[in-house]
């Protein structure tokens, strides 16, 4: 059987990197997504793009090593000038705010290069339903088919 390729957005690094959350939801999310990195991460592809590794240099220093330093381990996918422009149509027609450019650029690098998923823990700009159905709509208006937007919970049962 064929392996599924992932395309795995920068919220995916900080769950997997980060010191251990006081706060509920987030430490549950660094769990579900070790589990995920342990057990599930080996039946895929998993591929990154020159955004992830941009987003993931910023903030603390010694938390931006610890994602570089398991990101650097992947496959890295270039920003062509059709996801670019992909990317600004969706800006413009999708109801993201302005600073969300890098959250289009995920999601246009991974329909241009054809992922099957996109794994992400981004439910403002990425993971979320009201928007999905929209990228889904433009995504098919531009020739290309939105890939299956997911968290790593989804993967684990």
């Amino acid at each position: 059987m064929k392996k599924k390729r992932i395309y795995v957005e920068t919220t995916v690094f900080s769950y997997l990197t980060s010191k251990p959350s006081t706060n509920l939801i987030n430490a549950a999310r660094q769990q579900t997504t070790n589990l995920w990195w342990e057990n599930r991460r080996k039946d895929f592809h998993l591929f990154v793009a020159l955004p992830v590794i941009a987003e993931a240099s910023n903030g603390d220093p010694d938390a931006a090593k610890k994602r570089l330093s398991v990101i650097r381990k992947l496959p890295v996918i270039g920003l062509t000038p059709e996801a670019s422009k992909l990317a600004d149509f969706l800006i413009k027609e999708t109801p993201f705010p302005e600073n969300a450019e890098i959250d289009a650029l995920h999601i246009a690098i991974a329909c241009v290069n054809q992922f099957d998923f996109i794994l992400t823990w981004n439910f403002k700009h990425i993971a979320n339903a009201e928007i999905r159905s929209k990228l889904e709509i433009l995504a098919e208006s531009q020739g290309y088919r939105l890939p299956i937007i997911s968290t790593p919970e989804e993967f684990i049962y």
